[in-house]
Parts: structure tokens; sequence; C-alpha cells
């Protein structure tokens, strides 16, 4: 997909442009016919949708209903795409799961789509969420109805996936909401600060620490798995990285050689090996190393800096940065080593570059007269786009389907304290994500399990 087009044909569904006059559709956009969403750099009028009350049914239900209704609605609403039609304007009632839809209640007060779905409590601590989606103006469900099932506690994961499965059949692109996000929580001063891994949802939902704030952590890296976790640490005094397994708590290091120190670490899109960087007596080349063997490969062999490798997701490559030209710019080379070819081509200095999980792009930082921005190219360098711009940002990361950009910024005045954005990838819809407290290197995982 082209940077900053989103394509896909809905059946009467229309997203109106900056040029449009009203949120009333016209009669000519109400007609039956396929119509196509172009989500450009330009001001998109949300897409007007509603979501009835969710059917509750068993002890507690009435409670979870509603929350699981607000997350719905929260992750569409986020990503900018949608706007919520409040309950209060609500014509339709839905007072079964299975009833007919009165189309022509929702229609009046302009829902292009609607949302209609069921909660059942059962014994044991079980929860049961079902769905459904309807494109109002064709009067008709948008697919089948979804039903997810599992313990209680996790309703969250159920509403996201619910989120997912409405976002995805409304813009045609992966899901994302059913995610989590590693990052490095910061306390205390900046000359004393205390930074600790965490792990938190998507949308900052239930943070949690994964160290205890006695040594400097910096840089989480999530396996291909979602289940292991690289980060580097200075516990021994010098930067090492460690493979923490987030199911049973057991880490380990994976480079502890004399006189040598590592760092930037990255997996493999298969999860087998990692490239990292690695510096001996005042040079940093990048390795590679096999975590079954433990066998380590130079891949770079220059006098320069080079680090920040991130992999294509075929396997077949690997994007970094390096010095060797004096400044600071983005390389591309075969992932078993050789060759490497310059792609970044503007001006001022750039860094910690990540392929997109599509393949088609790469998001890096740059800085540039005395500002730092969050960037994204195609994989030849063409193409440049800026998405944001400021005192100082850094450290991209992807979401699953590749719509978004989660970054670390820094402004001026809050001592030093960073927190955790997100950007959409046309450079619309910039958020602060909610944190704990101060908040760094975001690494968004890949869709949960």
């Amino acid at each position: 997909m082209t940077p900053g087009r989103l394509s896909r044909l809905l059946s009467g569904w229309l997203v109106l442009l900056a040029t449009a006059l009203s949120g009333v559709l016209p009669a000519a956009a109400q007609e039956r016919r396929p119509l196509r969403i172009e989500i450009t750099e330009g001001v998109i009028e949300p897409l007007p949708f509603a979501i009835a009350p969710f059917i509750a049914k068993g002890q507690g239900a009435d409670k979870l209903a509603e929350d699981i209704v607000a997350v719905v609605t929260a992750d569409l609403v986020g990503t900018g795409l949608f706007r919520e039609i409040p309950r209060s304007a609500h014509i339709g009632r839905v007072t079964a799961f299975d009833s007919p839809v009165r189309f022509a209640d929702w229609q009046a007060i302009n829902a292009q789509a609607l949302v209609t779905g069921a909660v059942t409590v059962v014994s044991g601590g079980r929860l049961a969420v079902e769905f459904r989606l309807f494109d109002v103006f064709a009067g008709r469900p948008l697919g089948d109805g979804l039903r997810f099932s599992g313990r209680a506690s996790g309703w969250r994961r159920m509403a996201h996936k619910v989120a997912d499965a409405v976002y995805s059949r409304i813009t045609g692109e992966g899901p994302y909401f059913d995610s989590r996000v590693a990052f490095i929580a910061e306390s205390g001063p900046k000359n004393a600060r205390v930074k600790r891994l965490a792990i938190m949802d998507y949308d900052g939902a239930n943070p949690r620490f994964l160290t205890d704030g006695r040594d400097l952590v910096l840089a989480p890296r999530f396996a291909p798995d979602g289940e292991r976790i690289l980060y580097t640490s200075y516990e021994t005094g010098r930067p090492r990285i460690y493979l923490l397994d987030l199911g049973t708590g057991r880490r380990r290091a994976l480079d502890d050689q004399p006189g040598t120190m590592t760092f930037a670490p990255r997996f493999s899109p298969d999860g087998r090996k990692v490239a990292f960087s690695l510096e001996r007596a005042g040079n940093t080349d990048i390795y590679e190393m096999d975590l079954a063997t433990g066998r380590r490969t130079r891949l770079t062999a220059a006098p320069s800096i080079e680090t920040a490798p991130s992999y294509s997701p075929d396997g077949k490559w690997i994007v970094f940065e390096s010095d060797r030209t004096g400044t600071q710019q983005l390389y591309v080379m075969p992932a078993a080593g050789g060759d490497p070819r310059r792609i970044s081509r503007g001006s001022g200095r750039y860094a910690t570059p990540v392929w997109s999980p599509q393949g088609d792009h790469i998001a890096f930082t740059k800085q540039s007269r005395g500002r730092f921005h969050i960037g994204v190219m195609r994989t030849d360098g063409s193409e440049e786009r800026l998405l944001t711009s400021s005192f100082l940002d850094e450290g991209p990361t992807w979401s699953p389907n590749g719509r978004v950009v989660m970054f670390t910024r820094e402004t001026p005045g809050a001592n030093g304290a960073a927190a955790i954005y997100s950007v959409d990838l046309t450079g619309r819809n910039l958020r602060r994500v909610p944190t704990p407290g101060a908040a760094s290197d975001p690494a968004w995982s890949p869709l949960l399990r």
C-alpha cells in the first residue's frame, strides 16, 4: 500500500473529505453501490458509527457489557478514522442479540455502521462475547457475527478482538488492538533516573514491571512469537543483551565475552537469530547470533560505528545506521552480510531504522536543523516523509498492521521526562499513550495469540 493511502471497497459507506460541507450524507451518496474510501494526507471526516448497548446475561454481566463497549469504542475512535454517535442520539433500540435491525432508525441519525453485541457470564468465571456489524445504508450485515470466549478476567482482550474485527472489516486492513507494548518506565530526578523494563496493553492498560529498577535497562524488543523480549542492561556496569521469557520469567545473557559491549538487539523474523551491535577496542560492528547454538557471525567490518540493525520481514535484508560517511545515515545490506547500500538521501542525521511489518516502508529518527522527527521512507530510500517534528522524537516502533508508529518524545520544561506517543502513517492523529509515569523506548508486540 502506498504511503498515506488506504483503499477499500465498501457497500454504501462514505468517508467525507475536507471538501465536504456537512456531516449529512447527500441523497446521491446513499445509493446502494460500492464506494471507495481514499485516506490521504488531507483532513478526513471520520466515519460515523453507532454501537448499541450490548445485551447482558448472567451475574455481573451488566458492568462487563458496559466496560467492553467502552473499550471497543475507544479503540475505534482512537484511530482517528471513526466517530461515535453518542447513545443519547440513538432512536433505535436493540433488545435481543438476534432481533432484526430497524435500519431506518439508524439511517436517521446518519450512522454508517452499527455494532451490536451480547455479553454472557457463565459458571466458573467464564465469559462469552459475541457481536454483529451492519452496513446501515445497505441494510445488511457486513460479514458473519463472531463469538469470543475465555476467562472473565480477560474481558479487555475480548473487547480488543471485537474492535479488531470491526476495524478490519471496515478498512480492509489488518488488526492491531489486541497487542502489547514493552517500554522503559522512568522515575526519579533527571540526574538519578530509575529505569525499569515494563509491559502494558497497546492502549496503556494493565501496566506491570518486569525488572526491579536496580540496574539501568534500555531498548526492549519483542520476539515474533510475542513471548520473549530482548533488552540491554547495565547490570555489570557495561551494556549487555539479555533474553527474557515472559511466560517463565527466566532470563539469560546472550553474549558476555571479555572486553566487549553488546547492545541494540533485534530478532530475525523467524525468531531463531538476533542481530546486534558489538563494541570491541573502540570499534562497533553488527553481528548475528544463532539462539540455539550461540554461534556468532560478524556481518560488518568497518572502522565506523554500525548499529541499530533491523531485519526485513522476509529475513533477506538488514537496515542499519552507520557514520561511515561522517554522519549518521541509513544503509541496507543482505542479511548474511555484504556490501551495504546507502538509502537515506536528505540532509540531516538518520538513526534507529525499523522495517515495517508489510516490508514496504522503513521508519526512522531524523535530526535536522535543530529538530527531531519520526519519518518513513520506501525501502530504497524514496518517498521520504516526516510524520512528526519536536524538541526530541526518537525510536519508532510499528503496530502489527503497519498503520501506526509509536515513539518516544521529550519536551523542554518537563524535567527531562519522556512520554510515549503514536502517530498514523499519514502523519495524522498524533496521540499521547497513557503510562503510569514517564516512559520511553516503546516496542510494539505482534498480535497476541
